[in-house]
């Protein structure tokens, strides 16, 4: 078991350092489960850079349905073992992971998102899903307090996600940016693939940004109800208001945004630790 939980936070720690340093704030035994629900969106999230068409993304994700829905280890596959035993430990609802992974067929193929509105379900049953399974697992008497401030977290984590990897879904042809988005910059999905038209694709780019702000302060408004004892769940939030502030529009599409400094990370979520919202 112990080999099995430095897989867990070594797989954490690489693919999402602000995830990780947030387990290290949540009481030690509720450790080991949150980094099976954090390793286990980090495998799913990974899934199309493994395959090379859809057809065996669909198959990866069948397997997960299945292991999630039979209760079997999945022939002992590690994050498996982990994610099965942090759901009947903290009795978690089997009904969000499959959501999840039916959410995440969209990443298998190049079809545009059609609105804001999906853009947004899409967040929620993705990103916002592991905010409240991570309360759930730190307190679940206190998450009847958190569905609010979950949404929001996912929306705004998810879509400023999407803005860092924008030029790298844009090389492989995906277009995670809503068509009513698209239209508005005046811009379709074939053009914003083509990034030739720079004025609209800052357009676009700069409404992303501007709606991963808005569920930002919506969230910045409603944390202050959510329950101490939930705090560790939501401290990658911490983060987020630098790494906006550091976007730039005008080149997000064509090259990533600079990330923040590890210093800073670690000082900004022992700042908000420390100190609350």
């Amino acid at each position: 078991m112990a080999s099995l939980d430095s897989y867990l936070a070594d797989l954490v720690r690489t693919a999402d350092q602000d995830r990780y340093l947030s387990v290290l704030y949540a009481p030690e035994d509720r450790r080991d489960a949150l980094l099976a629900l954090y390793a286990f969106d980090v495998e799913i999230a990974r899934v199309r850079d493994l395959i090379s068409e859809p057809m065996p993304g669909e198959i990866r994700l069948q397997w997960w349905r299945d292991v999630i829905s039979s209760d079997e280890p999945g022939s002992g596959h590690p994050i498996a073992v982990a994610l099965l035993k942090a759901i009947a430990d903290h009795r978690l609802p089997r009904q969000t992971f499959l959501d999840y992974l039916e959410a995440r067929v969209f990443d298998l193929y190049d079809d545009p998102m059609p609105s804001r509105t999906d853009l947004e379900g899409y967040c929620g049953e993705t990103v916002s899903a592991l905010f409240q399974l991570a309360a759930l697992v730190l307190d679940p008497a206190a998450t009847a307090n958190a569905g609010e401030a979950s949404g929001h977290a996912g929306c705004a984590t998810g879509i400023a996600r999407l803005i860092r990897l924008m030029p790298f879904h844009r090389s492989r042809g995906q277009c995670f940016v809503p068509l009513d988005i698209l239209a508005a910059s005046g811009l379709d999905r074939d053009a914003f693939i083509a990034g030739e038209n720079p004025a609209a694709m800052a357009a676009a780019a700069s409404a992303m940004v501007s709606l991963a702000s808005e569920h930002l302060r919506a969230f910045d408004a409603g944390v202050s109800n959510v329950p101490a004892s939930l705090r560790p769940a939501f401290l990658p939030m911490a983060t987020l208001p630098a790494r906006l502030g550091r976007t730039d529009p005008s080149s997000a599409y064509r090259k990533p945004t600079p990330d923040i400094s590890a210093l800073r990370r670690h000082w900004l979520l022992f700042r908000r630790a420390s100190r609350g919202w």
